[in-house]
């Protein structure tokens, strides 16, 4: 997407993250490679099929499919990636593979099963492994939803971003899906985000809280935000092989050589049509924000970086029953009437003011804040201590609901 080249709203991008397992055992399998040559005239790192691409990721057990460049419309894109799973699903079949949702793989040992992209730019995934250390959960075992949503010069990036910054806090508790870690119960509903915030642990500047900063114009996300990780990183990277607004690793980073913001918190759901809702949610209550239907430019930008972080540990840890004490943080949602108790409380206000009751996807959100995110819905079905067995058992039946794009209803 070229700077500039869309107002907001008028294309969007969304990128959804598979593992490929064993069909059996549910192994990791690293053969994405494999899986993308097959289709395609030669070994490359993203191949156009269907109406989507295909396109490798840091580790050779996951794939990503993404829209086949900037979509004019969110719908029917749930329907575009179903078909693509399907697709996928029989091709790995012929080798005994097959895709698995959510957004850790529950018993994986990345010390021992990460394998790196070795083609096309394996030089930037070297960087960032001798640097970072690439075999652990937060860089080999993460699987999410992406969101691309375009601007075009600073008044309308300053809005799309004061908004994003505060719904970020929000995400988990719509679409924790990490609940499980080693083949044990993690302590906290999205550990894909908690082992996010640590990835970057040598340089922490590149990740942040999270949160990223309050910034107006691109100058001033050039000077607060790349300038400075440009400094932390160049000691650590003398060949200057990464860039800073690709190394970003905030919540949502700004790509302003194709004029969109990328958001990154959602762990990725049980089938396309939960993502796309999902989606669609978050888009609707940013236009919203943006509009300065729910509270006034001001307001949005009043809470700090470390307010919504606090915000963003509850719901990583709880999801939706996470609680929410901030007033500031209330009145910039426009929910100042409501005062919701928990992260999930909010995101039923927001749904009533942003959705009315024939919008189609509504009624898959109000199932998740109904049951529970996945992650819930997931330790339910495990119970208290699963055991490898019962693991086993739930997540075979997670890969069955993406095949059949149905929801994990337990």
């Amino acid at each position: 997407m070229a700077s500039s080249a869309f107002r907001l709203f008028e294309r969007f991008g969304v990128e959804l993250e598979y593992m490929i397992v064993d069909a059996a055992t549910l192994d990791v399998r690293p053969v994405a490679d494999r899986i993308i040559q097959s289709v395609g005239a030669a070994r490359k790192n993203e191949i156009r099929h269907g109406r989507t691409r295909w396109s490798n990721e840091l580790v050779l057990h996951v794939i990503e499919l993404k829209t086949d460049g900037p979509a004019p419309a969110l719908e029917g894109l749930a329907a575009d990636f179903q078909s693509e799973v399907r697709f996928l699903n029989s091709r790995l079949g012929e080798s005994g593979c097959r895709l698995l949702p959510s957004a850790m793989h529950p018993w994986m040992d990345p010390a021992r099963e990460t394998r790196l992209w070795p083609h096309g730019d394996r030089a930037i995934y070297e960087a960032f492994d001798r640097i970072f250390g690439c075999a652990g959960h937060g860089w080999s075992n993460v699987q999410s939803t992406h969101i691309n949503l375009p601007f075009s010069g600073d008044d309308e990036f300053h809005r799309l971003h004061t908004a994003i910054r505060l719904v970020l806090p929000l995400l988990p508790a719509l679409a924790a899906s990490s609940p499980f870690q080693e083949g044990a119960r993690a302590p906290k509903l999205d550990m894909r985000l908690e082992h996010y915030r640590g990835n970057c642990a040598r340089i922490p500047f590149i990740t942040g809280h999270i949160i990223p900063e309050r910034v107006r114009s691109r100058a001033e996300y050039e000077t607060e935000i790349l300038a400075r990780i440009r400094r932390n990183l160049a000691p650590h990277d003398p060949a200057g092989i990464l860039e800073a607004e690709w190394v970003n690793a905030r919540g949502a980073i700004a790509r302003f050589e194709r004029g969109t913001i990328e958001i990154r918190l959602l762990d990725i759901q049980e089938h396309p049509g939960a993502d796309l809702a999902v989606v669609q949610f978050i888009v609707a209550v940013l236009r919203a924000l943006v509009a300065e239907k729910l509270s006034p430019l001001a307001d949005q930008r009043a809470p700090v970086v470390s307010d919504l972080a606090d915000i963003l540990s509850g719901t990583v840890a709880k999801a939706e029953d996470a609680l929410l004490h901030s007033p500031l943080y209330l009145d910039a949602l426009g929910l100042t009437a409501e005062r919701p108790a928990t992260a999930g409380d909010a995101l039923r206000a927001l749904l009533r003011k942003t959705a009315g009751p024939g919008t189609p996807w509504r009624s898959t959100v109000e199932f998740i804040l109904r049951r529970g995110c996945l992650a819930r819905r997931l330790r339910r079905a495990a119970g208290p201590v699963p055991d490898k067995n019962r693991l086993h058992a739930v997540y075979t039946e997670l890969a069955e609901c993406l095949q059949s794009g149905v929801f994990f209803d337990h």
